[in-house]
């Protein structure tokens, strides 16, 4: 029913910029919240930023302050501006959306995930 597409990853240099996005396509009535994830090797996967649909941030701590998450509920698309990046914030970054209302029931999906790679 739901199919997340995320894009922006790629090869970066310490202190530079990617900006992410993922769209949401498929029948669905509502998103109740979309938020990315990252998984870097050898370590658990963990939330990065989530926003809800009414604009509802947050942030891991080691993110605060060099990422923003953004949302337009009307293209059911997600983004997250990542400056002042970081070699620990190399990673698979995950899109997800959370609380998907299909008929009588709500339902997570993910993306397939996009590399981000930076470099020291």
């Amino acid at each position: 029913q739901v199919q997340l597409v995320e894009s922006g990853g790629g090869l970066v240099q310490a202190g530079g910029s990617l900006r992410l996005s993922c769209a949401a396509s498929g029948r669905f009535f509502s998103i109740n919240r979309m938020g990315w994830y990252r998984q870097a090797p050898g370590k658990q996967r963990e939330l990065v930023a989530r926003i809800t649909t009414g604009g509802t941030e947050n942030y891991a701590d080691s993110v605060k302050g060099r990422f923003t998450i953004s949302r337009d509920n009307a293209k059911n698309t997600v983004y997250l501006q990542m400056n002042s990046l970081k070699p620990e914030d190399t990673a698979v970054y995950y899109c997800n959306a959370d609380g998907v209302r299909i008929g009588p029931g709500k339902y997570d999906y993910w993306g397939q995930g996009t590399q981000v790679t930076v470099s020291s």
